[in-house]
């Protein structure tokens, strides 16, 4: 079985499910609720991009697959603000565990 495709899925539920603005916690997130508080949070590698431009953040994310994720950025144009999107992509990385 291919996992990629199945992964992509929930990866953008998450996304979307994560965007919710009627959801945040502690921290002021509306990171999307774990069922159980079961997630697997291990912390990934974060690469920090200047202002306007969205950060980076990397880490294995199931058997040899690694997700890359962006914050949102914003661009000024004129006198209006752009959100630019936040992107996810996952693939096939050979140093990530096959557990």
């Amino acid at each position: 079985m291919r996992w990629a495709p199945i992964v992509s899925v929930f990866l953008v539920l998450g996304a979307v499910a994560g965007c919710s603005q009627e959801y945040y916690d502690e921290r002021g997130k509306a990171d999307a609720p774990v069922f159980g508080d079961r997630g697997e949070d291990s912390p990934a590698e974060v690469f920090d991009f200047p202002d306007g431009f969205g950060n980076l953040a990397t880490k294995c994310v199931g058997p040899g697959k690694r997700a890359y994720t962006t914050t949102k950025g914003s661009v000024s144009i004129d006198e209006d603000v752009v959100i630019i999107p936040a992107n996810a992509v996952l693939v096939d990385d050979p140093t990530c565990p096959k557990h």
